[in-house]
């Protein structure tokens, strides 16, 4: 980490970037009254594909708008690079960015057992903001031929090697060593420099390891990934995989040794960025969250649970490029079946085929809306579901049971549970934008379907990925803009999980306000209701489940805690656990259009 110009207690103006796919965001800080709050935006086309071929030029446009819009000067006289530190009459005192332009970090993993150590490698991958482009095991049944070619063909930036633990044999991770020798894969920019290669397996065959590849690669080690089979440690390999993507990667990609030049902190992968915001969100509230950020080409989701961070991409999900493959995977009738109203397979096919090759194109109409925020649930439970099978406990270790254990079938695959997340948290153009902050909120709770009471969070100027690389040198004022300007504060829901008949009861809850204003609810199986109360608010509540419901507390269990209130307010989702619509579509089209106008979602009444 570079060190920086000037001190951060003497900071006045920052300014943050990035460079994504196809936009250039540049957001602008300032210290007002002893605190720092967010100014102004700016944006522009992304300018790293020809004809222009420098990414500094979409920065230049993108900070050219905030100039216009503040009449404050960051640029410096000549426009040849940002000014830092201010001089009183223009500049700024820290600049960072983030990239995802061109594709953002691409890597190969390999490891030695495909569940253990090669699972442990991809989780390393995704944490550091990577698109894990394969994973090749010396256990799976691909024939060497295959991927060797495999590897020739992908073209990744970065290839990360993991297998063994420290003291045990070395022959399979040397066997993982010759295949990446054997196929030499070729960079993706350029052809003047060597692919680099993170060794993290085990330390005995480091050395040999750094004899057959350093002089075809540009070869580097850290400590094992898993040392022995009962830890993992991800932390050191993140760590220089960040490092040699700026050095080995992003310094061949066009302008971004220019940009490089600029900024004060190293450069971070987009993604990162994103994970950092999540991980300052938790750990201010120390709670444990599910973020997720939803691309136009991807769906990128973060947990942080129990203090322990992961990241999982799913590359083909997305709501614009990604669009069909959103509707291939989780088949039209599962889209159709959050709509309200009636409509045909075709033309939901048409629809969506139309927005995938116009991806800018803003829903003019509200059906067209309303099948976007369809498909975007559709895409988060497929998201979630993608991130379950990497957020795992670590195979290979053996686990001591109790009786109860035999009934949680989770112990076997994801330590992802529901009713154990506090706080659930949303970027991405379609939630940042969306028309009524409920609509987000719903979509939220319809794709990942909360358990007992969870707080909401929206991105409100779709900045998490400026803020977490602000964070990762000056964390203060990265949650100060964060609390004031950026996060919106939509509400709390609360849901009892399980199972009853349409209109049972399933719970009594008693809310009492700051103003001491007291509310009962009675709480029926199949309904949705909304308490308003505003964003500053806490209000404390006693939520007593029916037998075989469970709010957090075990089956029954009676729940005593507080509600933070938002711009939605406290939603009271009675619908049960697991979310179950009715196959009979003109019943399940009402319910939708009755729970709809509940929350005042859109102003529809068909159906």
């Amino acid at each position: 980490m570079r060190k920086l110009k000037i001190p951060r207690e003497l900071m006045q103006y920052i300014l943050a970037t990035d460079v994504g796919s196809t936009t250039t965001k540049a957001r602008f800080f300032a210290k007002k009254n002893e605190e720092w709050r967010f100014i102004a935006t700016g944006e522009a086309p992304t300018t790293v594909e020809s004809p222009y071929e420098d990414v500094t030029m979409g920065v230049r446009n993108a900070v050219r708008e905030i100039e216009e819009l503040t009449d404050h000067q960051i640029m410096s006289k000549d426009g040849s690079r940002i000014a830092v530190p201010f001089d009183g009459q223009r500049g700024v005192d820290l600049y960072c960015t983030t990239s995802s332009a061109g594709g953002g970090l691409q890597m190969m993993v390999f490891g030695v057992m495909e569940t253990m150590t090669a699972a442990s490698a991809r989780r390393a991958a995704l944490g550091a903001g990577a698109i894990v482009m394969d994973v090749v095991a010396t256990s799976d049944r691909r024939p060497d031929y295959v991927k060797i070619s495999r590897i020739k063909n992908l073209r990744p930036d970065m290839v990360l090697i993991a297998g063994g633990t420290d003291g045990g044999t070395t022959k399979q991770i040397l066997e993982a060593v010759e295949l990446v020798k054997v196929a030499q894969p070729r960079p993706r920019f350029g052809t003047g420099y060597k692919v680099p290669v993170l060794y993290a397996g085990n330390k005995d065959a480091a050395p040999q390891a750094a004899e057959i590849l350093d002089k075809y690669f540009a070869f580097s080690s850290v400590s094992n990934l898993r040392p022995v089979l009962e830890m993992e440690d991800l932390d050191p390999a993140r760590r220089q995989i960040h490092e040699m993507f700026m050095e080995h990667v992003m310094s061949h990609a066009p302008g971004y040794t220019r940009l490089m030049n600029w900024a004060d902190i190293d450069i971070m992968p987009t993604p990162a960025g994103e994970g950092l915001a999540m991980q300052l969100i938790a750990n201010m509230h120390k709670s444990n969250l599910i973020g997720v950020g939803l691309g136009g080409a991807t769906t990128n989701v973060y947990s942080i649970v129990d203090g322990k961070y992961v990241r999982s991409v799913s590359a083909n999900l997305g709501m614009s490029y990604s669009l069909c493959n959103v509707l291939r995977e989780a088949g039209v009738e599962n889209i159709i079946r959050w709509l309200p109203f009636e409509i045909d397979e075709s033309q939901v096919q048409n629809m969506l085929g139309n927005k995938m090759v116009r991806p800018t194109v803003i829903p003019q109409k509200l059906e067209t809306l309303m099948l976007e925020h369809a498909v975007a649930r559709e895409a988060l439970r497929l998201g979630l579901t993608h991130h379950k099978t990497i957020a795992t406990r670590l195979k290979g270790i053996h686990i001591q049971r109790t009786i109860g254990d035999l009934f949680e079938q989770e112990l076997e695959d994801t330590y992802i549970r529901m009713r154990d997340i506090q706080i659930i948290a949303g970027t991405g153009g379609l939630l940042s934008h969306a028309p009524r902050r409920q609509q987000t909120m719903m979509i939220l709770i319809d794709a990942f379907q909360p358990e007992g009471v969870t707080r909401f969070f929206q991105d409100s100027v779709f900045m998490m990925p400026h803020l977490g690389v602000l964070s990762s040198v000056y964390p203060d004022a990265a949650w100060s803009i964060f609390e004031k300007d950026c996060l919106v504060k939509m509400g709390t829901v609360i849901a009892p999980s399980g199972i009853a008949n349409d209109g049972d009861e399933i719970a009594q809850m008693e809310m009492i306000t700051q103003n001491g204003t007291s509310i009962h609810k009675t709480v029926r199986f199949g309904s949705i209701d909304v308490i308003a109360l505003s964003a500053d608010t806490i209000a404390q509540v006693e939520i007593s489940p029916a037998r075989h419901f469970d709010v957090g507390n075990g089956s029954g269990g009676r729940v005593k805690t507080e509600v933070m209130g938002g711009v939605v307010g406290v939603v009271v989702d009675g619908r049960g656990r697991p979310l179950a619509l009715s196959p009979e579509a003109n019943i399940r089209r009402k319910k939708l259009g009755e729970w709809f106008r509940v929350l005042d979602l859109y102003p529809y009444e068909k159906g």
